[in-house]
C-alpha cells in the first residue's frame, strides 16, 4: 500500500531525523536519490550522463538546494550542468557552492528559455512542497519553456505550484515526466488534478519516521485488494456467501438495471436479487438473477442492497431501501431522491457513490470546484451524510465518515467515462459489501477492480459498460495472481 503524509507530518519527521543526524546528511541523501533518477532519465533521452545537458530551475528553499546538490552530481559525471537561479541571493549555499567546484554555471531567468529548448533535461526545484497558489510570475515562463522543450522534465518532491496535502491547482504549474519525492508520497501525487502533472512517481527513502495512524491518503495496490477479496470456503451455499439486492431501472432506463446486476453478479455474492421494473430485460440477459415485482421489503432476505442506479423518480423504493437495516450502496438516481436525514439516520452502513456533478448538486458548489478539490469534497460528503463516500472520476476517492486516510484509486483509464459504467461498479461494490467488506473496503476494492476491468476491456480502444463487466472475472485473477 502506497501512503502518503501531510506537509507538517513530514517536516516533523524530517526535523526529528535532522536532530540525530549530521548537519546537510538528510539533503545529501535526498540529492543522491534525485541525482541516480536523473542519470536514468539521461540514459534514456541522451544515451549517457557524460556530454548531456542539464537546466536546474532553482528557487530559494530546501528544494532548489536538492537540486543544486544533485546537479553538482550530475557535473561531475560530465554533464553540463546550468542552474537557473530565481532568487539568486536567497539560493542554498551549500548547493550552489557545490555545483560551482563540480563545474555547474548559473545565470538568471531572462535568459534561461533557449538553454531550457537544448536541454536533455530539466530539473524542477522551484518551490518545495509548502507551495500555495501556483507558480508565481517570474517562474511561469521557465515553466512553459520547459513544456515546449524536448527535454525530460523531473519535479524535485512534486511539481512547482500544485497543492502538496490537497492535489488542487490554483494557477500555472510545472507538468513532470517524473517526480521524485521524498520519504514518503504527498497526498497532491495521488489525487488529481496535481497527479496529472507528476507523471511517474519515485519514492526515495531518507529515513523518515512516519507512523502509519498519522497518513493523510492511501492507495490500495494488488496484494492489498487481494486480502479483501472474498473467497467461497468449503461450507459456503449462495446464502453464506451474501445476497445483494439491486433496485434500479426503470420503463425509461432498463439498461442501468442489466448492467447493475451485471456488476453485482461478479462482486462475490452468492445470489443477485433484482427489484423493479425491468426485471423481464435482467432475466432476457442473466437467467441465474432472483427477480421480484414486490419491491423491496418483500424480495426475501439480502446483506446489502444497491438502490438508484436508473430510477427516474422513483423516490419510495428508494425511501423503502434506505430504511433497511442492512448496508445500503446509492447511486444516480438514488442520490438525488433520498432523504439527507433518512440518510444520517441509518445505523447500517452507507456507501454514496456520486460522480462530480451529483457530488456538487449535494455540496450546492459548481461541478469544476468539486474536481478541483477532490479530497475535501469527498471528506465533506461524508461528514455531512453520516456516510462512506466514493467520489468517482479521473482519480476515485473513497472518503469514510470516521475520518483516518482517504483511499485513492487510480487504476481506470479514460476509456471508462461511458454510459452505464458507474453502473456496473455499484453493483460490483454492492456485492462487496453483501459479503461483508466495510463500506470503505468495499468501495476501494469495487473501484480497484473495476479500473482494472476497463483497463482490459478497452486495451487502448473504446469498450462499453458490458464489456468492463466482462472483464471483472480477469482483473479478479489478476489480482489474486491466478
Amino acid at each position: 500500500m502506497r501512503t502518503a503524509y501531510s506537509v507538517e507530518t513530514v517536516r516533523n519527521a524530517e526535523r526529528e531525523l535532522m536532530a540525530r543526524l549530521p548537519e546537510g546528511a538528510l539533503m545529501q541523501r535526498a540529492a543522491a536519490g534525485l541525482a541516480a533518477a536523473c542519470a536514468q532519465v539521461l540514459g534514456r533521452v541522451a544515451g549517457r550522463v557524460y556530454g548531456s545537458r542539464v537546466v536546474l530551475l532553482v528557487g530559494s528553499g530546501d528544494n532548489g538546494g536538492d537540486a543544486l546538490y544533485a546537479g553538482a552530481r550530475l557535473a561531475r559525471r560530465g554533464a553540463g550542468v546550468t542552474a537557473v537561479l530565481l532568487a539568486p541571493d536567497r539560493a542554498h549555499g551549500g548547493g550552489l557552492a557545490a555545483l560551482r567546484r563540480a563545474g555547474g554555471r548559473t545565470m538568471s531567468g531572462e535568459s534561461a528559455p533557449a538553454d531550457i529548448a537544448r536541454a536533455d533535461l530539466v530539473l524542477d526545484g522551484i518551490v518545495g512542497i509548502g507551495g500555495k497558489g501556483g507558480l508565481r510570475e517570474a517562474a511561469v515562463p521557465l515553466a512553459d519553456a520547459a513544456a515546449r522543450s524536448r527535454a525530460a522534465v523531473v519535479a524535485v518532491d512534486l511539481p512547482s505550484g500544485v497543492d502538496a496535502d490537497t492535489g488542487e491547482v490554483r494557477g500555472a504549474v510545472v507538468r513532470a515526466d517524473l517526480t521524485v519525492t521524498f520519504g514518503a508520497h504527498k497526498p497532491g501525487l495521488l489525487i488529481d488534478p496535481a497527479r496529472e502533472y507528476a507523471g511517474a512517481v519515485r519514492l526515495v527513502d531518507i529515513g523518515l519516521a512516519l507512523p502509519a495512524e498519522a497518513a493523510e491518503a492511501e492507495a490500495l495496490q494488488h496484494a492489498d485488494v487481494a486480502l479483501l477479496l472474498p473467497v467461497p470456503g468449503a461450507e459456503s451455499d449462495k446464502y453464506r456467501r451474501g445476497v445483494v439486492g439491486v433496485a434500479a431501472g426503470s420503463a425509461r432506463y432498463p439498461g442501468a438495471a442489466v448492467l447493475a446486476v451485471a456488476g453485482a453478479l461478479r462482486g462475490g455474492a452468492g445470489a443477485v436479487r433484482y427489484v423493479g421494473p425491468a426485471g423481464d430485460a435482467v432475466i432476457a440477459r442473466f437467467p441465474e438473477t432472483l427477480v421480484s415485482d414486490e419491491g423491496p421489503k418483500r424480495a426475501g432476505r439480502v446483506q446489502a442492497w444497491v438502490v438508484g442506479p436508473g430510477a427516474g423518480d422513483d423516490a419510495s423504493t428508494v425511501a423503502e431501501v434506505l430504511a433497511a437495516e442492512v448496508p445500503v450502496l446509492i447511486d444516480a438516481d438514488g442520490l438525488r431522491l433520498a432523504d439527507p436525514e433518512a440518510v444520517r439516520s441509518r445505523t447500517a452502513p452507507t456507501l454514496m457513490t456520486p460522480h462530480a456533478g451529483e457530488a456538487a448538486a449535494l455540496l450546492g458548489v459548481s461541478r469544476e470546484e468539486v474536481e478541483g478539490a477532490r479530497l475535501s469534497s469527498a471528506r465533506e460528503l461524508a461528514a455531512r451524510y453520516g456516510a462512506a463516500v466514493l467520489l468517482k472520476g479521473s482519480t476515485t476517492v473513497v472518503a469514510s465518515p470516521d475520518g483516518g486516510p482517504v483511499r485513492v484509486n487510480a487504476t481506470g483509464t479514460s476509456w471508462l467515462a461511458t454510459a452505464g459504467s458507474g453502473d456496473v461498479l455499484s453493483g460490483l461494490a454492492g456485492s462487496l459489501l453483501a459479503t461483508g467488506l466495510s463500506a470503505l473496503d468495499a468501495g476501494s476494492t469495487a473501484a480497484y477492480l473495476h479500473g482494472l476491468a476497463g483497463r482490459l476491456a478497452a486495451r487502448g480502444a473504446p469498450a462499453g459498460a458490458h464489456d468492463v463487466a466482462k472483464a471483472i472475472p480477469a482483473a479478479w485473477r489478476d489480482v489474486r495472481g491466478d
